[in-house]
C-alpha cells in the first residue's frame, strides 16, 4: 500500500513539473524575441518582437488543425500519425498535458527560422512559412522520433530536440537566408560580383540579447528536464544542461580573445545557446564529462559556424541562428552516440562509441540526422519557393533601407522617445589601419607626431575682431581632460555636445562576430569655446596636451573668426559679452 501511495504521488508530482516544464518551454519565446531584437537594429526591433509573437499563436491554430494529430496520432507505418479533431469531439478523454507540452515545442522549431531572415523579410511570407513549418516539417518528423514512429523504432535517440527541433529550425533558417539573400551592405563585390569584404552590422542592443540568452538558459531546464521520471534522473539533466553552456562559453571567449584580441561579447551569448543545443539530445544519458566536451566542441563550433556563413558561403544570419542550432543540433545528435553512459540515471541501455558501446547507435544516431535532415531539406526548400513565386520573400530596397518598423507595421519606433539612429550599415568608405604615430606621452613626441596626431585647421582671418572660436573634436573618453585644462587656462564658457563622427580612421580596427566593424561613425565630443583675451595658441596647446594619445583619432581643431558676439541679459557685446562677471 506504502509503494502505491508513493508511485500515485510521484506521478502527480511528475505531472504537475511537466506542466511547469512546458510553461518554461513557452518562456523561451520572450527569449528568443530578446535574443534576436538585440542582435539586429533598431529600425525593425517592432517587426522581429511580433514575428516572434505570431510564431506562436499561428503555431498553435494550425498544430490543433494538423499538427497534433501528425505528430502523437495512430501511427501509420511509422511514418505518420493519423489526424483527427479528438481536441474538439472527445475533450473529456483528451491528452491536455501532452498537446501543450508539444505545442511549445513546435512553436520553437519555427522561432528560430526567424532570426537568419530578420530584417529584410515580407512579414505576410514569414507568416505562411511559419504555418508550414508548425503544419508538415516539424510534426511528421517528430513523429518519426518521439510519436512511435520508425526511427524511434530502431532505436534513435534525441530526448529533447537536438535534431527533431534544433537541427530543422537551423536547416530552415539556412535554407531561408540563402534564398532570401544578405542584407543590402552585408557584402562589398567587385565588377564580376565577387565579395571582396564582409561587413559588420553590430546588434543595436546587446544588454537586450543578454537577457534575452539567460531567459533562454532557464526555459532550458524545462526544455531538457519536463520528461524526466525521477528526481535522480532531473538532477542530473539540470547538471548536463548547466556544464554544457558554461564550457562552451568559457571556450568562445578564449578563442575569440586568441583570435581577434578581444573576448566577442555576442559572439559569447551565441556560444551559451550553442552548448544548450548540443546537450539538449542527450542530456539524459551523458555525464559531467561527456557534457563538458560537448560544450566544449559548441564553443568552437558556433564560432567556425558564423565565419563559414560570412566568408565562405556568404550567407547573411544577422544572429547567428545556423551556427548555434543547424551545426550543433547535428553535433548534439551524433553526440549522444559517442557519450551515452549508464551511469546516468534512468539510461540502462545506451552507450556511445567512447563508452565501449561501439558504432552502433552512433550508426542509427547518423541515420536520424540524415532522414530529418532531408525531410527538412526538400519541404522547406518548397514552401520558400512557392512563397517566393507568389507573394514574395524580400521586401523592397526601400523598405528595407527605411526598416520594416515603419514599413510593414506602420510603427514610427519601438523605442518611441529616444534616439534609434542606424549608425551601422550607413557609410561605405574604406577603413584604413589604425595607425601608431609613435610616442603615448606628448612632451617626449616629435614635433611631426604631435601635428599629425592633431590637426589644426584655421580658416582666412580677414577683419579680425580679437575674437575666436575655437571648435574642438575629440575622443569622448577625453572629455574630462579637455575640460580640466581650459577651466585652468581660465576660458569662462563653453559648449559640450555628444556628436558621431570619422576622420582618416574611418572607424576600423575593432571586431564583431569576427568581422572588422566598418560602422565609420564613432561616438566624440565636441567643445565649443570663443575666446577674445586668452591666445588661440594658448587653447590649441592646452587642447593638444589634453587630448593627445599618439593614435589616429584624437580629433580636430577647428578655428574660426568671430564678427560679433551679443550677450542677451545685458545687451553687451564682443568682448565685453564673453566676461561672465559684471
Amino acid at each position: 500500500m506504502a509503494d502505491e501511495i508513493l508511485n500515485a504521488v510521484s506521478g502527480e508530482v511528475f505531472g504537475v513539473w511537466f506542466l511547469i516544464g512546458a510553461a518554461l518551454v513557452f518562456w523561451m519565446q520572450a527569449g528568443f524575441a530578446m535574443v534576436e531584437t538585440g542582435f539586429t537594429r533598431a529600425k525593425n526591433a517592432g517587426n522581429i518582437l511580433m514575428k516572434n509573437l505570431m510564431d506562436f499563436c499561428i503555431g498553435t491554430v494550425v498544430f490543433i488543425l494538423i499538427g497534433f494529430g501528425f505528430l502523437l496520432g495512430e501511427d501509420v507505418v511509422g511514418l505518420i500519425g493519423k489526424p483527427g479533431f479528438d481536441i474538439f469531439t472527445q475533450y473529456e478523454n483528451f491528452n491536455w498535458s501532452s498537446f501543450v507540452f508539444n505545442l511549445v515545442f513546435c512553436a520553437t522549431t519555427a522561432t528560430i527560422v526567424s532570426g537568419a531572415m530578420a530584417e529584410r523579410t515580407k512579414f505576410l511570407s514569414y507568416c505562411i512559412y511559419s504555418a508550414v513549418i508548425s503544419a508538415l516539417i516539424y510534426p511528421i518528423e517528430a513523429h518519426w522520433i518521439w510519436g512511435g514512429g520508425w526511427l524511434a523504432q530502431m532505436g534513435f535517440h534525441d530526448f529533447a530536440g537536438s535534431c527533431a527541433i534544433h537541427m530543422v529550425g537551423g536547416l530552415s533558417a539556412l535554407v531561408g537566408a540563402k534564398l532570401l539573400g544578405p542584407r543590402i551592405g552585408k557584402f562589398s563585390r567587385d565588377a564580376n560580383g565577387k565579395v571582396t569584404k564582409v561587413h559588420a552590422f553590430p546588434g543595436h542592443n546587446l544588454p537586450i540579447a543578454c537577457l534575452g540568452v539567460f531567459i533562454l538558459w532557464l526555459g532550458w531546464y524545462g526544455f531538457n528536464g519536463a520528461a524526466a521520471t525521477s528526481i535522480g534522473q532531473l538532477g542530473s539533466i539540470f547538471l548536463t544542461t548547466t556544464v554544457a553552456p558554461a564550457l562552451a562559453t568559457v571556450t568562445c571567449m578564449i578563442f575569440t580573445w586568441i583570435k581577434y584580441g578581444k573576448p566577442d561579447i555576442s559572439m559569447c551569448l551565441n556560444a551559451s545557446l550553442a552548448g544548450l543545443v548540443g546537450i539538449t539530445a542527450g542530456c539524459d544519458v551523458t555525464d559531467a564529462l561527456g557534457a563538458s566536451v560537448i560544450g566544449i566542441v559548441s564553443g568552437m563550433l558556433v564560432v567556425f559556424g558564423v565565419w563559414l556563413l560570412d566568408y565562405k558561403l556568404h550567407i547573411d544570419d544577422p544572429v547567428g541562428a545556423v551556427a548555434v542550432h543547424c551545426l550543433n543540433g547535428i553535433w548534439g545528435t551524433l553526440a549522444v552516440g559517442l557519450f551515452a553512459t549508464t551511469s546516468a540515471p534512468g539510461n540502462g541501455t545506451l552507450t556511445g562509441l567512447f563508452y565501449g558501446g561501439g558504432f552502433a547507435l552512433l550508426g542509427r544516431q547518423l541515420i536520424g540526422v540524415l532522414a530529418v535532415g532531408a525531410w527538412t531539406l526538400v519541404l522547406i526548400t518548397l514552401a520558400f519557393l512557392v512563397v517566393r513565386a507568389t507573394a514574395g520573400l524580400r521586401v523592397s530596397r526601400e523598405e528595407e533601407i527605411v526598416g520594416l518598423d515603419a514599413c510593414e507595421h506602420g510603427l514610427t519606433s519601438a523605442y518611441a522617445g529616444f534616439s534609434t539612429i542606424d549608425i551601422a550599415g550607413t557609410m561605405t568608405m574604406e577603413v584604413n589601419e589604425n595607425t601608431d604615430l609613435g610616442a603615448l606621452d606628448y612632451d617626449t613626441a616629435a614635433p611631426i607626431e604631435r601635428e599629425a596626431a592633431v590637426k589644426v585647421v584655421r580658416t582666412m582671418e580677414t577683419n579680425d575682431t580679437g575674437m575666436h572660436k575655437v571648435v574642438i573634436v575629440a575622443r569622448l573618453a577625453r572629455y574630462e581632460n579637455i575640460k580640466k585644462a581650459l577651466n585652468e587656462l581660465g576660458v569662462t564658457g563653453m559648449t559640450v555636445t555628444q556628436v558621431m563622427g570619422c576622420g582618416i580612421q574611418k572607424g576600423g580596427g575593432e571586431m564583431y562576430r569576427g568581422v572588422e566593424v566598418d560602422a565609420t561613425l564613432l561616438p566624440k565630443v565636441k567643445v565649443e569655446v570663443v575666446v577674445s583675451r586668452i591666445p588661440v595658441d594658448a587653447v590649441i596647446e592646452a587642447a593638444k596636451k589634453a587630448l593627445y594619445t599618439g593614435h589616429i583619432g584624437d580629433g580636430k581643431i577647428f578655428v574660426y573668426s568671430v564678427d560679433r558676439v551679443v550677450k542677451i541679459r545685458t545687451g553687451e557685446e564682443n568682448v565685453a559679452a564673453l566676461q561672465d562677471v559684471e
